[in-house]
């Protein structure tokens, strides 16, 4: 092989994986995908598959079903992501700084019992998923925690037999229409706004203001150009080559 084709090759694949790559980053961010391992069993809460209400200790994959503005619905699977355990409603809550790794927020309970999920956060995000419990569930852990414990009142299912795989289940609608409250360890039914702190109202001159962040599409745009740059080169080479 020639050393024009050679250069020809090399821009052709360096454009293929860009092209390959950038919707790859794209679903990765919008769903949050993130891998967990539990050292100890941890009890969930949401609509999970019959006789997983508690996840023993193991690799899970945590991801965003559907996102709203103000809650959201996750979902828990298995190492492999061929099985959907639970799906879990989640209202944003606020945290001051950010980190740079995944941070899960238990509630600690008595000894002999499972710890309770309390929250996710993904990294370099200074918002998380506060996950929201079933009103029975959630007076008890009030007690046992002695921490508020955000609850829905709604009748909903449970314990599935079948996992919940669209965002338009008859299921999921019901969590993101359901009223939402908060439990205290006295018993006392609070709104949300007392015991979680959402993140900031961004208004629209703000956002006007904020700094471009690059994205995988500038990344295939710069990459498309070299690749332009190099075939008029390439051009340019074979013919000074033949004249």
């Amino acid at each position: 092989m020639t050393r024009f084709k050679v250069i020809a090759v090399i821009f052709s694949v360096v454009l293929v994986a860009a092209l390959a790559f950038a919707p790859a980053v794209k679903a990765d961010e919008w769903n949050r995908k993130t891998t967990v391992t539990f050292s100890g069993p941890v009890e969930i809460p949401g609509v999970h598959l019959t006789g997983w209400g508690v996840l023993p200790a193991g690799t899970y994959v945590f991801k965003i079903l559907d996102s709203l503005s103000d809650r959201h619905i996750v979902q828990i699977f298995n190492k492999d992501q061929t099985k959907i355990y639970a799906t879990i409603l989640a209202i944003p809550n606020y945290r001051l700084r950010a980190t740079d790794k995944t941070v899960i927020t238990f509630r600690e309970r008595p000894a002999g019992q499972p710890e309770a999920l309390r929250a996710w956060f993904y990294p370099g995000r200074n918002w998380g998923e506060e996950f929201v419990y079933p009103k029975a569930k959630a007076i008890v852990l009030a007690k046992e925690t002695n921490m508020p414990v955000l609850f829905t009142p709604a009748e909903t299912p449970v314990e599935v037999a079948e996992p919940i795989k669209s965002a338009d289940a008859p299921v999921v609608v019901e969590m993101k229409r359901a009223p939402l409250m908060a439990i205290k360890p006295t018993g006392e039914e609070v709104a949300i706004a007392e015991v979680v702190t959402p993140p900031p109202v961004v208004t629209e001159a703000e956002v006007a203001s904020l700094p471009q962040t690059a994205s995988p599409l500038s990344l295939i745009a710069l990459l498309g150009l070299l690749a332009l740059v190099g075939a008029s080169t390439l051009r340019l080479l074979v013919s000074k080559r033949l004249s």
